[in-house]
């Protein structure tokens, strides 16, 4: 489980060291970082697939998504750009109780490229236990080359230098000297995100599908009734009838087959004929789209949910938030959320629900309540 989260000057996330437990809720109002938080989160992953630097040249490349405020900043004085001291870096990183990880990239050195724009990846580091210590390093990178800890305590180098767009957790293994790095690449690749299902008129849920077993939804939710049908197979059938029955009273979700393609059928009380997928309205499909991901047969290490109660009418929060409850027993779960009914709704549940309310103090995103020495341990390596 992840204790720690950090990100350094992503957006309006300048400095930014948060606890995380077993299910946490993120608030706030509008524009105080949540949703650069949960993209910080995907960009990190982004990492273990090599993908981190396409990920920032899809948000405009490192110089947009950079904290845009001054680099010191002191209440008793107005804010004002100052001389820059240190390297322009973007900082990520998280520690569990095992491992930790963390990623430092920064601006590339003038060269004649057509990529020059890419950033570097600086410093990458994988150490042992809940914080960062010297003694605890076990591999670390530094610009283009590896090193790993050897068992009499020095180092050896890792092997050929790296390219600086290329992160160590994806071009770099070696399972005899270092096998924790295998181990928490294939933990952050089975971290999951949602944050687009689909529910518009067009929306590949709504129609038939080819089904094969699916015991992941996909992204956008294409694969709706093969996830369903998967449930009531090999995952938790009871499960799902109660968490439909919860939400439409007297209702029950059929899954049809024909000629290989899958189609909902939703059964609701008072009705002659089941309802198919194009018939439903967006929060009902939204719903089952939820309760797919949710009690999924193969949990991640990590489920990342953003706003999930989008489209939901009100009196549906509670059976949503009780279907997050549930996933929490079998993954750490982070959800991203402004609406106050849902975290209530959450809060009525769980006892141990870990909340986090962002705020903004001077363009900057800080945790409400948390002073200096509330943060958890932490420290960034210096280039």
């Amino acid at each position: 489980m992840l204790r720690t989260l950090a990100v350094e000057n992503y957006r309006s996330l300048r400095r930014l060291v948060m606890p995380l437990r077993e299910l946490n809720v993120v608030t706030g109002a509008n524009g105080t970082g949540k949703s650069s938080l949960y993209r910080a989160l995907r960009l990190l992953a982004d990492a273990s697939r090599n993908g981190a630097v396409a990920a920032l040249a899809k948000e405009g490349g490192l110089g947009s998504t950079l904290w845009a405020g001054p680099e010191f900043v002191r209440k008793d004085r107005p804010v004002q750009g100052t001389a820059r001291r240190g390297p322009v870096t973007l900082r990520m990183g998280f520690a569990a109780d095992d491992y930790g990880y963390l990623m430092d990239l920064g601006l590339p050195l003038p060269v004649a490229s057509m990529f020059s724009k890419d950033p570097e990846i600086k410093r990458e580091s994988l150490w042992a236990g809940p914080f960062l210590r010297p003694a605890s390093l076990l591999v670390e990178r530094v610009n283009s080359q590896v090193r790993i800890r050897a068992e009499s305590g020095g180092w050896e180098r890792g092997g050929p230098d790296l390219q600086t767009f290329d992160s160590m957790l994806s071009q770099f293994a070696d399972p005899q000297r270092a096998p924790e790095l295998l181990q928490v690449r294939e933990r952050m690749r089975s971290w999951r995100f949602y944050d687009h299902l689909r529910t518009d008129a067009d929306a590949p849920a709504r129609q038939a599908q080819v089904g094969t077993r699916t015991p992941v939804l996909g992204p956008e939710g294409a694969d709706l009734a093969a996830a369903l049908q998967t449930i009531q197979e090999i995952g938790s059938a009871a499960a799902m009838a109660e968490a439909v029955d919860q939400a439409f009273p007297g209702s029950s979700v059929e899954i049809q087959e024909s000629a290989g393609r899958f189609e909902l059928a939703f059964r609701q009380y008072g009705l002659l004929r089941p309802l198919s997928g194009a018939e439903l309205s967006d929060g009902t499909l939204r719903y089952l789209l939820w309760v797919a991901a949710l009690l999924t047969p193969r949990p991640p290490e990590l489920l990342v949910l953003n706003e999930p109660e989008t489209s939901l009418h009100p009196d549906l929060l509670p059976a949503l938030a009780n279907l997050v409850v549930t996933a929490a027993k079998e993954t750490q779960v982070i959800v991203v959320s402004h609406s106050r009914p849902f975290t209530a709704s959450l809060q009525a549940l769980a006892d141990d629900l870990h909340t986090i309310e962002l705020v903004k103090d001077r363009g900057a995103t800080t945790i409400a309540g948390q002073g200096p020495l509330d943060e958890p341990p932490w420290k960034w390596p210096s280039r």
